[in-house]
């Protein structure tokens, strides 16, 4: 029988957009990374080709969730281009990105199989991006490969990513939120549908299923390096408090003297 583990995935940049009903000239993006844009991403660092189905199969098949660390603002931006043959104008479009966000992804299945995706990620045939090509990752995102375990408890236990300075601006508990596909034994009511589920990237047909979501509450665990969320706070006592059990301020100034 085949072992069960959680590849994990730091998502964050300057930029990031992951569209999942872009239409011609307005695309848009999710508040959280797609299912299709992670796989993309895997598929890159694997090597696999977009019109590779069989390969893209695989992958497609392991079971996603996102945390949300750090929600980022969503801009918007207008880009113009012309033909590189006629010169003509292209009609001017809207694109949409998330700017400061940090994900926590994760993907579960064959433990096999996601050892060497992580292997790819170390190595990756194609280089990673978070949603567009124009929105490369600030840092490595392999955050490890938990050996069996499970999507749901992996997502609430993962050290919280946010950067320094979002910790210090929210330093009273946090609630996350994890979008997650249901488990085969979970049952789906109240889940939302989401036409994510990506079966061929092949740019002639590409095509996507419809996937279940659901929408779970958790508390904040504690951030990457250890430490209380709340432990960036400044005290400006602190020079002070470090002073008890001194006899005073005279006897201070004549130990420096």
């Amino acid at each position: 029988m085949s072992r069960t583990g959680v590849l994990v995935l730091r998502l964050a940049g300057p930029l990031q957009s992951w569209g999942a009903s872009s239409r011609f000239t307005r695309r848009t993006t999710e508040s959280a990374p797609t299912k299709s844009g992670v796989v993309g991403l895997l598929a890159a660092a694997a090597g696999v080709e977009r019109g590779d189905d069989t390969a893209l199969a695989p992958l497609a098949a392991l079971r996603f969730g996102v945390r949300i660390d750090q929600p980022g603002t969503r801009i918007r931006d207008f880009h113009t281009a012309h033909h590189g043959v006629s010169g003509v104008s292209m009609p001017l479009s809207e694109r949409f990105y998330l700017a400061d966000a940090v994900f926590v992804a994760a993907v579960e299945g064959d433990q096999t199989l996601l050892t060497g995706l992580r292997d790819a990620l170390l190595a990756p045939a194609y280089p990673p991006y978070l949603g567009r090509r124009s929105c490369p990752p600030s840092e490595p995102v392999d955050l490890g490969l938990h050996e069996d375990a499970r999507l749901e408890d992996v997502l609430t236990s993962v050290p919280w990513q946010a950067s320094t300075w979002y910790r210090r601006r929210h330093r009273t508990p946090q609630t996350l939120t994890v979008l997650r596909e249901t488990a085969t034994d979970e049952p789906a009511a109240g889940a939302d549908v989401l036409r994510d589920q990506p079966v061929s990237f092949d740019a002639a047909h590409r095509q996507h299923a419809l996937r279940t979501v659901v929408t779970v509450p958790v508390a904040t665990p504690i951030p990457s390096g250890g430490g209380n969320p709340q432990d960036d706070a400044h005290d400006p006592f602190a020079a002070l408090n470090a002073l008890d059990g001194l006899d005073g301020l005279d006897g201070l100034e004549d130990e420096s003297a």
